[in-house]
């Protein structure tokens, strides 16, 4: 497979409503939409999941741009590629770090081969499954009770798992309240690396509520005080920022830094890294579930596909499109039904992107041969 072209677009959509973590708020959502034509004219679509602004990790949209157009871009249209997986290989041999710019154009390659290939992009990844289940992932709200009533609308539609970002000051009393209202519900908390191990006993408290996890709640690049801190909780650490490849991953399960990983496909460097996670994480019998960025549809999709295989055992945070977006760019939008989404089965990330709003929503576009 040869790539002639790689078009990219610097997107901005409008959020239903503030999205607010231990970062800050977001009102909208800026990224790349990265679309890649082979020679036989087949598209694949990816998108990048960095931030405007370096909260999250050293990405932003500003230096993803750069990298895709001075390093990557350049890589990929000089490749014969005969399968997605060399593309991994490339860019992590010839670049470091820039992991979400890795993911975007990788993605992007692999949706064009299974489309030239005539399979879903979850049958190419090794995918097992018909339906995935999925959760909600609720921000930082201005009261308890307003969290509840998020809890009780989202309960309504389906979701199995509700994922409630926490801060210092905003988290037992938080927790106390959500579980003795919902004694029952599937619920985890996401500090987003709000505390130190300062904070040990503080955290010991959350131990009372059942938590399926408390999901990285030291420094983003940590996996040793980790370690420390599972060492003394019985809830379970999951880690997100401190893995970003299979041997982050290795290190972490052989230390006991946690015994669950989330993989978000972008923080690892791709659907290739992602896979090469995921086997790791079977063979030694830690669960994984697929995290969210706030994706627009197509990066949805390819949430949905690596969700797929067979040990993402937990409900991740692919929620349907209508939660977050006044409208999305694919169709048909992403639709949970009772907390599942079905698995497309059509080539490819098996949704249409949609062009006229795709247009609508580009800010700036440049084509590459």
């Amino acid at each position: 497979m040869k790539i002639k072209k790689i078009t990219l677009r610097h997107m901005k959509l409008d959020l239903l409503s503030p999205f607010v973590t231990s970062f800050g708020v977001e009102y909208d959502k800026d990224f790349i939409l990265v679309e890649a034509v082979t020679e036989k004219g087949i598209t694949g679509w990816a998108e990048s999941v960095a931030m405007l602004d370096p909260l999250y990790n050293e990405e932003t949209v500003k230096t993803n741009w750069h990298i895709l157009e001075d390093y990557l871009i350049p890589i990929i249209l000089k490749s014969d590629i005969q399968h997605p997986d060399e593309v991994s290989e490339k860019l992590f041999k010839h670049i470091r770090g820039n992991y979400m710019a890795k993911a975007a154009i990788e993605g992007a390659v692999w949706d064009a081969y299974a489309k030239e290939t005539g399979t879903s992009l979850a049958k190419a990844l090794g995918g097992t499954k018909e339906k995935i289940e999925v959760g909600v992932s609720i921000g930082i709200q201005e009261s308890i009770e307003a969290t509840l009533s998020v809890i009780e609308a989202r309960l309504k539609e389906g979701y199995k798992r509700f994922k409630l970002k926490i801060k210092p000051g905003w988290d037992v009393e938080l927790i106390n309240k959500v579980r003795h209202a919902y004694p029952n519900i599937p619920l985890m908390a996401d500090a987003n690396s709000a505390y130190t191990l300062a904070d040990i006993d503080h955290l010991a408290q959350l131990d009372a509520y059942n938590l399926m996890m408390i999901e990285q709640p030291l420094a983003h690049n940590d996996i040793i005080d980790h370690a420390e801190l599972q060492a003394q909780l019985s809830t379970p650490i999951c880690l997100d920022e401190s893995i970003h490849s299979f041997e982050d991953a290795r290190k972490a399960i052989k230390l006991g830094s946690c015994k669950i990983i989330n993989i978000k496909v972008g923080r690892v460097g791709g659907l290739t890294e992602a896979k090469k996670i995921h086997d790791l994480c079977q063979e030694n019998e830690i669960p994984l579930w697929c995290g969210g960025m706030l994706e627009a549809g197509i990066g949805r999709a390819h949430n949905i596909a690596i969700t797929s295989l067979p040990n993402f055992v937990l409900p991740g945070d692919t929620a349907g499109s209508a939660l977050y977006w006044k409208e999305d760019i694919i169709n048909p939008e992403v639709i949970a039904i009772d907390g599942m989404i079905t698995v497309p089965e059509s080539p490819g990330i098996g949704f249409e992107p949609d062009f006229h709003k795709i247009e609508k929503y580009t800010l700036f576009m440049k084509d590459y041969k």
